[in-house]
């Protein structure tokens, strides 16, 4: 369940980040919005992982997902640059983040 909480807590950090993009520098109220909500729902979730996770790894994982998710949904939303560098980048990311799961990062 606690990494399930980590799964969710990294989708809500992705919509944390595109939210705050869209605020336009908290000047447009939806979206300002999107970004508090998301925010507390991805930092109460991550909170609530760690009671039982390893918080290397959980943060590790946490930040994985944001940062990728955030980087994939800026190239395929937002029309970003998708060079074949930023791709590689992305894909140490989550080889990172696999890697210290197979490490033996929780419980």
């Amino acid at each position: 369940m606690a990494w399930l909480m980590i799964i969710a807590a990294g989708l809500f950090e992705v919509v944390m980040a595109y939210s705050l993009k869209l605020s336009a520098g908290f000047s447009v109220p939806l979206p300002s919005i999107g970004f508090a909500v998301s925010a507390v729902l991805s930092f109460g979730l991550l909170a609530l992982a760690l009671r039982s996770l390893e918080v290397g790894t959980a943060y590790a994982v946490w930040t994985g997902i944001g940062a990728v998710g955030t980087a994939v949904a800026g190239m395929v939303v937002l029309g970003e640059n998708a060079s074949p560098m930023k791709i590689a980048s992305i894909a140490l990311i989550l080889a990172g983040v696999v890697g210290l799961n197979l490490a033996g990062g929780g419980h």
